[in-house]
């Protein structure tokens, strides 16, 4: 959790008017099935943290509590047999650029609206090459331009396997928490 997810909600709440973004940890990422990927109660201690205080944005902890791999699909369809409201659902531009190769992506796109968040460096999807994959995708597409965000969890995770600051990149409760925790300092998670 770092201060991008947070420029990143907080525009989406105004731009998009929505009462509330919700933070998902995911569970055992079916695309990081073979990489170490932080334990589920870091990653929601982490969350409840960074969002305390901000009453607009919530952690649900769905995907957490899903065993086994865990699918967006899944979690947007669990969603809605909760709620009425209309689903976005919050991606970056290279998440976005596979959506081709998720589970059930044109499912995904019947059941709640992706919102596109940029990156520095990083180019402006081919939307309609994407859509010739899936089609129906430019009608549930919003293609946001700010905030360009250029901080990493990454980028973050090496900084403290390499003894760096990162207390301007994270709120400072999840800055004392990683170091509380010791995370990050073992070899395998600098680079997931």
């Amino acid at each position: 959790m770092h201060n991008g997810h947070l420029a990143v909600a907080r525009e989406v709440l105004r731009r998009l008017k929505l009462d509330e973004v919700w933070f998902l940890p995911a569970g055992q990422p079916w695309m990081k099935a073979y990489r170490p990927v932080t334990p589920a109660v870091h990653r929601v201690a982490m969350l409840r943290l960074a969002l305390r205080g901000r009453p607009a944005l919530r952690v649900s902890t769905l995907e957490v509590e899903r065993p086994g791999a865990t699918y967006t699909i899944e979690t947007i369809e669990q969603l809605r047999a909760m709620r009425e409201d209309e689903l976005y659902f919050i991606i970056g531009r290279e998440a976005f650029a596979r959506l081709p190769e998720w589970r059930q992506p044109d499912r995904l796109i019947s059941l709640c609206r992706l919102v596109v968040v940029p990156r520095p460096g990083v180019p402006e999807p081919d939307l309609g090459a994407l859509a010739r994959v899936i089609p129906g995708l430019s009608e549930r597409v919003i293609l946001l331009d700010k905030p360009l965000v250029d901080i990493s969890a990454t980028d973050i995770r090496r900084r403290v396997a390499r003894g760096l600051d990162i207390s301007r990149l994270v709120p400072a409760a999840v800055a004392g928490y990683i170091k509380e925790k010791g995370l990050y300092r073992e070899r395998g998670f600098e680079n997931h």
